[in-house]
């Protein structure tokens, strides 16, 4: 085992993951490396990572250099005696040592892209670099792959797995998280199934990179795509090794001769370690006592007492004074709980039934024909709306009919995300925006009402209630007979067997 003198760390600590190698300076070869997510405790899983390279690799406080990088690596830096490392320069430093021919990165991470173009200045010959780098926004970055995993429920082996090649595309927005979420959203409610949905997310994000983050220059060859998304990720690979060549094509870029375009883009060995290993390329080339490690005691007291100190001091007055006091605001703004209507045996209950298939969630309730709510039913969704609204179905249904009742439906209208494939499958009456739903529902309870303020699972949005220079007059909006096209419950059942 080589001594602890001879040994350098390089840790980067990003914003989903923490990823560290040891190296041994001599034979610069690498000893132990590990990449694991954090889950948000960033100087939780460092302290891990700290206490298993003492075991393993020997490294000792006082004797081994440690360099740090990453969103946590500022400030954790301090606390264990390393040198903080810039993201970009880490990054540049292994890609000349390991790969001297490569033209440009391609890096993605949790929470961050960076893209840099290395160009010859045509005088010295030396390599400049261009970087170009989003750690400000979401959108274009692996957390957004996180996210709508998140929604999809794919496992992490199925999703690494998943293909780009041969697959229908849709229109996503790679701009913003946000947006591509709901994207996503209505195209999940619309029927598209989960391997279009991520292929099509893979493309997003892409073009999103190779529009913004290149600033109007071309990659390079050779291109490396670093980062864990891309190094895990198969259809992320694909879709890069098919997009970048088609930009080449169009620019008429010279490529050089007898090459296959896609293999100008490579994954290299320990991709996700590189930033780590910039680390230790930096270290090597700082004075011997630079980034002496001085142990993790200083980190484990930051996390028990260091960290509730700091946010005492930078808090501020609570939202209450007293228990009184939040009692009051509590009973002043409680709502008034709600009591489902009874219903006598033998009665026939006829209602009109009114569905919401949300981005996150389903809603439903029965009205009277006086236009009064008797049932109701809330659930998440669960990515499939006709699986959600059978259920939902089922719940309004049974709060009837266990009473002894028989229930007889009106109407159906529908409205959310999943509007449109529930009128087609329910042969609903109506399917209406959510804004339009809002104000209808507003100006009949709330006759009052002024703007309406609907904050949803992936969109908010707000609503006047005034229509030209007066407000709609409630009178209009009040209960109307049942004039919809009749919808029995057998073939509403039907319709969602």
């Amino acid at each position: 085992m080589a001594s602890a003198k001879d040994l350098i760390v390089g840790l980067d600590i990003g914003s989903t993951t923490v990823k560290s190698v040891v190296v041994e300076v001599g034979t610069q070869k690498i000893l132990w490396s590990d990449y694991q997510r954090h889950d948000t405790k960033q100087p939780e899983k460092c302290l891990e990572f700290l206490k298993r390279m003492e075991a393993d690799t020997g490294i000792q406080a006082g004797e081994t250099r440690m360099f740090l990088t990453g969103s946590g690596g500022g400030g954790i830096a301090p606390l264990i005696g390393a040198k903080f490392v810039q993201e970009v320069n880490a990054v540049s430093l292994a890609v000349e040592h390991l790969y001297p021919e490569c033209g440009s990165v391609v890096e993605l991470s949790g929470q961050d892209a960076k893209i840099i173009i290395f160009k010859e200045d045509p005088e010295t010959g030396r390599k400049k670099k261009l970087p170009s780098m989003n750690d400000k926004c979401a959108g274009g970055t692996g957390a957004v792959i996180d996210k709508i995993n998140a929604k999809l429920r794919i496992p992490a082996e199925e999703l690494c797995n998943m293909g780009y090649v041969g697959m229908k595309l849709h229109p996503l927005a790679g701009k913003c998280g946000v947006f591509a979420e709901t994207d996503i959203n209505g195209l999940q409610k619309s029927g598209v199934p989960p391997n279009e949905l991520m292929a099509s997310l893979f493309e997003a994000i892409i073009q999103q990179n190779l529009a913004v983050l290149t600033r109007g220059n071309t990659l390079r060859p050779v291109v490396l795509l670093l980062g864990g998304p891309n190094t895990y990720i198969k259809g992320m690979r694909d879709c890069w090794k098919f997009n970048i060549p088609k930009v080449w094509e169009e620019r008429n870029f010279p490529l050089p001769e007898g090459k296959d375009p896609q293999e100008l883009v490579q994954v290299p060995e320990n991709a996700q370690y590189f930033a780590a290993i910039g680390c230790v390329r930096f270290g090597m080339d700082e004075d011997a006592n630079v980034g002496i490690y001085r142990g993790w005691e200083k980190l484990e007291w930051y996390m028990n007492v260091g960290r509730q100190e700091e946010k005492k001091k930078k808090g501020s007055a609570g939202l209450y004074k007293n228990e009184d006091e939040l009692d009051a605001f509590k009973e002043r703004y409680r709502p008034k709980k709600f009591v489902p209507r009874t219903f006598q045996p033998s009665e026939r209950v006829r209602a009109f039934m009114g569905i919401d298939g949300g981005s996150t969630s389903t809603k439903a309730v029965l009205l009277s024909e006086q236009g009064e709510v008797m049932v109701k039913c809330y659930q998440l969704s669960k990515g499939n709306p006709l699986e959600d609204t059978k259920e939902m179905f089922a719940n309004l249904q049974k709060q009837v009919e266990s009473q002894g009742a028989t229930l007889e439906l009106l109407g159906v209208g529908s409205t959310g995300y999943a509007k449109d494939i529930l009128k087609e499958v329910l042969r609903a009456d109506v399917a209406i925006v959510e804004t339009v739903a809002h104000t209808e529902a507003a100006l009949h309870f709330y006759p009052q009402a002024d703007v309406i303020c609907d904050v949803g699972g992936r969109i908010s949005s707000s609503s006047s209630c005034w229509t030209g220079a007066s407000r709609t007059s409630s009178s209009t909006r009040s209960a109307r007979p049942a004039t919809a096209i009749s919808c029995n419950l057998p073939a509403l059942a039907s319709a969602l067997m």
